[in-house]
């Protein structure tokens, strides 16, 4: 069964943001990388601790995309 529209909106913006938590990681990996050759470890550390909070993140909203996708989460239109 196709997905309703409201059901896709919801698909595409789960999938928007957890490819914006993805990026955002990846881009806080270089800072990490910086601050680890900076001398800084610690504030690397705690750089690293939140990407892979990130990553854990986008994992669970692509999780829930595929569910949209698979029917299990249905939004309706609002009226």
């Amino acid at each position: 069964m196709p997905l309703t529209k409201p059901s896709q909106d919801l698909k595409r913006y789960l999938q928007g943001i957890a490819s914006d938590l993805k990026w955002s990681a990846v881009d806080l990996g270089r800072i990490t990388d910086w601050l680890s050759q900076s001398g800084n470890e610690a504030d690397a550390q705690a750089v690293l601790k939140m990407c892979t909070v990130f990553h854990a993140g986008e994992d669970r909203l692509v999780g829930y995309a595929d569910e949209v996708k698979a029917g299990a989460i249905v939004r309706h239109a609002r009226d």
